[in-house]
């Protein structure tokens, strides 16, 4: 089913400049130079230390690379980016204002009634998706026009079907602690095979050991109470902690209590059975 999302309040910012696309290689763990103007590419902004700074979606915007993030990252991202930035002929500028941004689920690119307007494909849902994105004096036109076709999810139900299909959200389940591999964020936002980059160090160790402490994992209710966000996940036969709950929702699709959550290796296995403080069981992600 066709999925439409306003994404408009995200972050926006624009790299211009002659050293744009080698500066902003170093900094994120996807190849810029694959990026072009038909792809949202996934990204992900690290420290030294590997853990992620910010997850991003980059395209190519005439001879700018335009780059989005959570809204939350405001303040935090261009501060981040320009940290590094020290004899790169590169200007970053916010653009937050300048353009309006929505995003469909669904294989194919759906109908756009404006010539001068075209979709980018991207998977920010956990699926193949598609973005656009329009001067900002033409948003309500958009919407209007999207909206008369496919069903605009609101903020709840944009956020219900997020936590569905398991994808990871900034101050949720993405902090400044998470290293990407444990977001499940390696077949999007990695390309191990790029040149180096900030934290690389640390990404190339784990795909080297093929393991990780944590990683993010489906829960659902067993006894159908619902679950909250920050709650501790307790293995019932040693009363342990074993991880924590990152986001919740009553999934009426499944018709259950859902969440997601970090769980510990060597208890994160699909039908792990384990409490929060109720019973709770571990699945695969996407919910289905």
């Amino acid at each position: 089913m066709p999925v439409l999302v306003d994404l408009s309040t995200r972050t926006k910012l624009r790299l211009s400049g002659p050293d744009r696309v080698r500066y902003l290689n170093g900094q994120v763990t996807n190849d810029v130079r694959k990026a072009n103007a038909n792809l949202a590419m996934m990204a992900c902004v690290l420290s030294a230390k590997g853990k992620i700074d910010a997850l991003i979606y980059l395209t190519v915007v005439g001879d700018d690379l335009l780059l989005d993030a959570d809204a939350e990252l405001h303040e935090a991202l261009p501060l981040r980016l320009e940290r590094y930035l020290i004899a790169d002929d590169v200007a970053i500028e916010d653009v937050g204002d300048q353009f309006a941004l929505f995003h469909q689920v669904g294989e194919e690119p759906p109908f756009l009634p404006n010539e001068s307007w075209h979709w980018r494909r991207g998977q920010r849902f956990g699926a193949t998706g598609w973005d656009l994105l329009v001067p900002a004096a033409e948003h309500e036109r958009a919407r209007q026009a999207l909206a008369a076709r496919e069903t605009l999810l609101d903020a709840e139900r944009a956020e219900r079907f997020r936590i569905e299909q398991g994808v990871p959200r900034w101050g949720h389940e993405l902090t400044n602690e998470i290293i990407p591999v444990e977001a499940n964020l390696e077949s999007d936002a990695i390309d191990y095979a790029k040149g180096c980059y900030i934290g690389q160090e640390v990404i190339s160790r784990m795909k080297t050991s093929g393991q990780t402490n944590k990683r993010l994992c489906g829960l659902i209710s067993l006894d159908d109470m619902p679950l909250q966000a920050t709650a501790k996940i307790i293995a019932p036969e040693s009363g342990k902690g074993v991880g924590w709950l990152t986001s919740a929702t009553r999934s009426d699709r499944l018709g259950k209590e859902i969440a997601l959550g970090y769980v510990k290796r060597g208890f994160n296995d699909p039908g792990a059975k384990l409490q929060a403080p109720g019973p709770i069981e571990v699945v695969a992600l996407p919910f289905r």
